[in-house]
């Protein structure tokens, strides 16, 4: 199935830039307006990830820390950090809560082959044009047995309510980051083709912590807004 042109949704029509961009545009109003309720929130319903367990985790989209800061309340072995933008690494730096920070794409991040017991990516895959790299390069890193936690903005919100990820800039003005649907079909797909098995799935809802928040964001009450799958590697790779 081909997932749809978010284009088709686009209710706003901001000014869109890549994703590199976007986050360098995006940073100074970044940690205040990224609300832990769309992701850390759910990484804590996540049952059946041993997190205390870890051996070196892999923090894909690692941005300026917050996933980072999350992890280090449940280990402390070693976090790899990869981002795309100079700037987030920057920040990131300053917090001193990764053990190495790469500059780099999430789908080729330059990373050890089976290094990682658990891999972790958040808020990043609405900004990529297909899963699949992105799992395949999450199963390169992991060693047999291990887990890949992925986070990420809900497709049924962004097409329903037609919003791109995006930020209000200096001048006030907002810009939309380019921005991807994948349905849940597309998620299995690849990870089955990277060999991932399903362990979990958690979903967030507008709920009145959201609304209390986003008082606009009333309307889309009991709408999903964002989700987390738990991924365990399983079979061997399986031809596409």
């Amino acid at each position: 199935m081909t997932a749809p042109d978010f284009a088709r949704f686009d209710q706003r029509q901001y000014p869109t830039v890549s994703a590199r961009d976007g986050y360098r545009g995006w940073l100074p109003s970044y940690e205040s307006s990224v609300e832990d309720h769309m992701d850390l929130d759910l990484l804590d319903r996540v049952t059946t990830v041993p997190w205390h367990e870890a051996t070196r985790v892999a923090d894909l989209g690692c941005g300026t820390g917050r996933t980072a800061r999350w992890l280090r309340t449940r280990t402390q072995s070693p976090i790899d950090g990869v981002d795309l933008t100079p700037e987030m690494l920057a920040v990131a730096r300053t917090r001193r809560l990764h053990d190495s920070l790469v500059r780099a794409d999430v789908r080729a991040t330059g990373l050890p082959d089976a290094r990682y017991d658990l891999v972790v990516c958040s808020l990043v895959d609405e900004h990529l044009p297909s899963l699949a790299p992105l799992y395949a390069e999450a199963r390169r890193l992991l060693h047999p047995g291990g887990v890949f936690v992925l986070v990420g903005y809900h497709p049924f919100f962004m097409m329903a309510s037609g919003m791109a990820t995006h930020f209000d800039d200096p001048a006030g003005q907002s810009v939309a980051i380019e921005t991807y649907v994948h349905l849940s079909s597309e998620h299995v797909g690849a990870a089955t083709a990277a060999g991932f098995v399903a362990s979990e799935l958690h979903e967030g809802l507008i709920d009145d912590t959201w609304v209390e928040l986003k008082p606009g964001w009333a309307t889309y009450r009991d709408w999903p807004v964002s989700f987390v799958w738990v991924w365990r590697v399983g079979t061997e790779r399986v031809s596409a």
